[in-house]
Protein backbone atom coordinates (compact mmCIF):
# COMPACT_ATOMS: atom_id res chain seq x y z
CA UNK A 1 0.00 0.00 0.00
CA UNK A 2 1.16 3.50 -0.92
CA UNK A 3 1.46 6.19 1.78
CA UNK A 4 0.35 9.67 0.79
CA UNK A 5 1.86 12.72 2.39
CA UNK A 6 -0.28 15.78 3.09
CA UNK A 7 0.95 18.98 1.43
CA UNK A 8 -1.24 21.99 2.33
CA UNK A 9 -0.23 23.79 -0.88
CA UNK A 10 -1.32 20.99 -3.17
CA UNK A 11 -4.98 20.96 -3.96
CA UNK A 12 -6.89 17.92 -5.03
CA UNK A 13 -5.93 16.98 -8.56
CA UNK A 14 -3.13 19.60 -8.87
CA UNK A 15 0.20 18.56 -10.23
CA UNK A 16 3.25 19.42 -8.12
CA UNK A 17 4.97 20.95 -11.13
CA UNK A 18 2.11 23.43 -11.61
CA UNK A 19 2.27 24.45 -7.95
CA UNK A 20 6.03 24.89 -8.10
CA UNK A 21 5.79 27.01 -11.25
CA UNK A 22 3.14 29.15 -9.55
CA UNK A 23 5.36 29.62 -6.49
CA UNK A 24 8.35 30.56 -8.63
CA UNK A 25 6.34 33.04 -10.72
CA UNK A 26 4.81 34.66 -7.64
CA UNK A 27 8.23 35.01 -6.01
CA UNK A 28 9.74 36.50 -9.18
CA UNK A 29 6.89 39.01 -9.51
CA UNK A 30 7.29 40.07 -5.89
CA UNK A 31 11.06 40.47 -6.23
CA UNK A 32 10.71 42.45 -9.48
CA UNK A 33 8.13 44.80 -7.95
CA UNK A 34 10.32 45.36 -4.91
CA UNK A 35 13.41 46.00 -7.04
CA UNK A 36 11.56 48.53 -9.22
CA UNK A 37 10.20 50.39 -6.21
CA UNK A 38 13.56 50.55 -4.49
CA UNK A 39 15.38 51.55 -7.68
CA UNK A 40 13.02 54.44 -8.32
CA UNK A 41 13.50 55.88 -4.85
CA UNK A 42 11.95 59.17 -3.80
CA UNK A 43 10.95 61.72 -6.41
CA UNK A 44 13.73 64.01 -7.58
CA UNK A 45 13.85 67.15 -9.71
CA UNK A 46 16.87 68.63 -11.46
CA UNK A 47 17.35 71.95 -13.21
CA UNK A 48 19.29 70.85 -16.27
CA UNK A 49 19.65 74.30 -17.80
CA UNK A 50 21.08 76.72 -16.89
CA UNK A 51 23.75 75.10 -14.77
CA UNK A 52 24.49 76.51 -11.34
CA UNK A 53 26.59 79.71 -11.40
CA UNK A 54 26.13 80.10 -15.20
CA UNK A 55 26.46 83.45 -16.90
CA UNK A 56 23.68 83.69 -19.48
CA UNK A 57 22.77 86.22 -22.14
CA UNK A 58 19.45 87.84 -21.33
CA UNK A 59 16.99 89.17 -20.95
CA UNK A 60 15.24 85.85 -21.73
CA UNK A 61 16.42 82.73 -19.87
CA UNK A 62 15.29 79.20 -20.67
CA UNK A 63 14.88 76.76 -17.77
CA UNK A 64 14.99 73.02 -18.59
CA UNK A 65 13.86 70.49 -15.98
CA UNK A 66 14.06 66.74 -15.50
CA UNK A 67 12.51 64.47 -12.89
CA UNK A 68 13.01 60.93 -11.63
CA UNK A 69 11.00 58.66 -9.37
CA UNK A 70 7.68 60.23 -10.37
CA UNK A 71 5.61 60.62 -13.52
CA UNK A 72 5.33 64.21 -14.75
CA UNK A 73 1.70 64.80 -15.73
CA UNK A 74 -0.72 67.71 -16.12
CA UNK A 75 -2.20 68.97 -12.85
CA UNK A 76 -5.63 68.13 -14.25
CA UNK A 77 -4.81 64.41 -13.90
CA UNK A 78 -5.77 63.69 -10.31
CA UNK A 79 -3.67 60.53 -9.87
CA UNK A 80 -1.26 59.49 -7.16
CA UNK A 81 2.30 58.93 -8.32
CA UNK A 82 2.24 62.00 -10.57
CA UNK A 83 3.56 65.53 -10.15
CA UNK A 84 4.18 68.70 -12.11
CA UNK A 85 6.82 71.41 -11.92
CA UNK A 86 6.71 74.77 -10.15
CA UNK A 87 9.39 77.45 -10.42
CA UNK A 88 10.20 80.07 -7.81
CA UNK A 89 12.27 82.90 -9.30
CA UNK A 90 14.10 85.18 -6.87
CA UNK A 91 11.90 84.20 -3.94
CA UNK A 92 11.87 81.47 -1.27
CA UNK A 93 9.60 78.45 -1.59
CA UNK A 94 6.35 78.35 0.31
CA UNK A 95 6.16 76.07 3.38
CA UNK A 96 6.19 72.40 2.27
CA UNK A 97 2.83 71.67 3.90
CA UNK A 98 1.08 74.57 2.10
CA UNK A 99 -0.52 74.58 -1.32
CA UNK A 100 1.66 76.48 -3.78
CA UNK A 101 -0.35 79.65 -4.49
CA UNK A 102 -1.43 80.71 -7.97
CA UNK A 103 -1.24 84.26 -9.29
CA UNK A 104 1.75 85.24 -7.16
CA UNK A 105 4.66 87.13 -8.74
CA UNK A 106 7.73 84.92 -8.97
CA UNK A 107 5.86 81.59 -8.80
CA UNK A 108 5.30 79.77 -12.08
CA UNK A 109 3.01 76.73 -12.32
CA UNK A 110 3.85 74.36 -15.16
CA UNK A 111 0.45 72.71 -14.79
CA UNK A 112 0.27 71.17 -18.26
CA UNK A 113 3.22 68.91 -17.49
CA UNK A 114 5.80 71.11 -19.22
CA UNK A 115 9.49 70.55 -18.59
CA UNK A 116 10.72 73.88 -20.00
CA UNK A 117 9.95 77.51 -19.33
CA UNK A 118 11.40 80.82 -20.58
CA UNK A 119 11.66 83.69 -18.12
CA UNK A 120 11.32 86.83 -20.21
CA UNK A 121 12.76 90.22 -19.44
CA UNK A 122 15.03 89.29 -16.54
CA UNK A 123 17.13 92.25 -15.40
CA UNK A 124 20.91 92.00 -15.58
CA UNK A 125 22.38 90.60 -12.38
CA UNK A 126 22.24 87.52 -10.20
CA UNK A 127 19.05 85.46 -10.00
CA UNK A 128 18.00 82.19 -8.42
CA UNK A 129 15.38 79.70 -9.50
CA UNK A 130 14.04 76.88 -7.34
CA UNK A 131 12.19 73.97 -8.94
CA UNK A 132 9.60 72.18 -6.79
CA UNK A 133 7.58 69.08 -7.65
CA UNK A 134 3.98 69.14 -6.44
CA UNK A 135 0.98 66.84 -6.80
CA UNK A 136 -2.20 67.59 -8.75
CA UNK A 137 -3.46 69.72 -5.84
CA UNK A 138 -0.30 71.89 -5.96
CA UNK A 139 0.94 70.48 -2.63
CA UNK A 140 4.72 69.81 -2.63
CA UNK A 141 5.66 66.14 -2.62
CA UNK A 142 6.67 64.52 0.65
CA UNK A 143 9.61 64.08 0.89
CA UNK A 144 10.24 67.45 -0.69
CA UNK A 145 11.73 67.35 -4.21
CA UNK A 146 13.53 70.61 -5.04
CA UNK A 147 16.58 71.88 -6.89
CA UNK A 148 18.13 75.37 -6.87
CA UNK A 149 20.28 77.10 -9.46
CA UNK A 150 21.85 80.54 -9.26
CA UNK A 151 22.80 82.31 -12.48
CA UNK A 152 23.84 85.74 -13.69
CA UNK A 153 22.10 87.51 -16.57
CA UNK A 154 24.23 89.74 -18.74
CA UNK A 155 22.91 91.84 -21.60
Amino acid sequence: MKTLRYDPVLRAGAQPSVVMVGRVLATCALLAATACTEAAGPARVDIVEPVDEAVVNGPDVRIVLSAAGVEIAPASEERSGTAHHHLFIDRPVTPPSDTIPAGVTGIIHLGRGQTEFVFQGLAPGTHSVIAVLADWGHVPLDPLATDTVRFTVQQ
